[in-house]
């Protein structure tokens, strides 16, 4: 008699499995960029060191430079869409996303300053945090929508995605300045003087609550217009 396969786990059970390899994952990377440097690891050796195989680690990660930069985002888009939600009903829809925002790129918690120094410095993991900020927009479009009721499903999808591109626009402008040292010559000179910090992310060229405010400003009359549409 043929032996029936084992029933799956449960869908809460394969969620966490996967949400427990992907940390595995993202961690070994940035220990492993640290130790060695982002060019002296392959996706073999971040595989190797989660205790799984590469191939699995494709069906996480396209590339080491998004699992190096995942460990430092840390699924920063479900958390500003989060703290977006926790914001009292009375607060003004464009302060509460420009705090959320702020409040999530700006903290690092128990993160090292040198892996925001390492990915500062070196263009493919520049790009690959840049490319973060997409993922902002699913999440905040949801929080929104649900702020604006049904009527706002459209517009909600329209602020977050407008959102997501300022956040872009604000992090090329700290991470690329123009008229400035390269910017690896300027993460060096953070390291050096102590500017990058845990509670501003400090660098030569600005502070980078200030340019996330100043890219999400311009969004604030389109947010209040559509909180007022969405009055009964």
């Amino acid at each position: 008699m043929t032996t029936p396969p084992p029933a799956p786990p449960p869908a809460g059970l394969r969620e966490r499995k996967k949400q427990a390899t992907r940390t595995a994952l993202r961690e070994a990377a940035l220990r492993l960029a640290v130790e060695r440097g982002p060019d002296q690891v392959r996706v073999e050796d971040i595989a190797e060191a989660a205790g799984v195989s590469p191939r699995t680690y494709n069906n996480y990660f396209a590339s080491r430079e998004q699992a190096i930069v995942s460990a430092v985002t840390s699924d920063r888009e479900v958390r500003i869409a989060s703290a977006v939600a926790a914001r009292p009903a009375g607060v003004r829809l464009a302060d509460a996303v420009t705090e959320a925002v702020v409040e999530q790129y700006t903290t690092t918690g128990e993160l090292e300053p040198r892996a925001l120094l390492l990915i500062t410095a070196r263009t493919a993991l520049r790009e690959a945090f840049l490319d973060t900020t997409a993922g902002i927009e699913a999440p905040l479009t949801a929080v929104i929508a649900e702020r604006l009721g049904d009527t706002g499903v459209h517009t909600a999808r329209v602020l977050a995605a407008s959102v997501a591109v300022a956040v872009r626009i604000a992090l090329e402008g700290w991470l690329r300045p123009t008229g400035t040292a390269g910017t690896a010559e300027a993460a060096e000179a953070a390291e050096s003087a102590g500017t990058l910090g845990t509670g501003g992310l400090v660098v030569p060229t600005g502070a980078l609550p200030d340019q996330l405010r100043a890219a999400l400003a311009p969004l604030a009359p389109a947010f209040d217009a559509a909180e007022r549409g969405a009055r009964p």
